[in-house]
């Protein structure tokens, strides 16, 4: 069985290895697509809901269970789950294989707020691939940035997609 990433275009450019089949050339997907806003998504954490979460996750911290805290605020995990309208632009390419979750990674540059209107802007932040004992998995990071209600960078979550060779049994 082979992996492939199909792409609409009928000439893409490919790589080969004497062990891999012709794969779309990783650096013109990064020409292409890395760091070109493809989405833009409004936002409202309700400040009930984002307590809850806090609770559930085991975090105590007055800032994230306290509805009378002066910084109520979002906790990582909450805004780990946010996602945005797509996953990727509208034009990328089909990826051949098997999709997987590779995690989240969340930074803060501010505590995110509650009940304002908050804005994600969603890019691609990174492509590259590996070759390992499983195969060729190709890693697609997209990043969305969550900006205040006066614009202000207040957060950054990485979502990591993995695209893995099927298995042949």
């Amino acid at each position: 069985m082979s992996f492939g990433i199909l792409s609409p275009d009928p000439t893409p450019k490919t790589t080969t290895n004497r062990d891999l089949p012709a794969m779309v050339d990783i650096d013109d997907l990064k020409d292409r697509f890395l760091n070109m806003e493809f989405d833009s998504k409004g936002f409202k954490l309700d400040a009930q809901r984002a307590i809850k979460i806090a609770q559930a996750t085991g975090n105590e911290l007055p800032c994230y269970t306290d509805p009378k805290h002066p910084q109520l605020q979002a906790t990582h995990a909450l805004l780990a789950s946010l996602a945005s309208g797509r996953r990727l632009p509208i034009d990328f390419p089909k990826l051949g294989g098997m999709v997987v979750d590779g995690g989240k990674a969340v930074t803060l540059s501010a505590p995110v707020p509650l009940d304002v209107e908050l804005t994600g802007r969603t890019h691609l932040h990174d492509i590259y691939d590996k070759t390992g004992r499983s195969g060729r998995m190709v890693f697609l990071v997209a990043r969305m940035e969550i900006y205040g209600p006066d614009e202000t960078l207040l957060a950054i979550t990485d979502s990591r997609m993995v695209i893995r060779e099927k298995p042949t049994s």
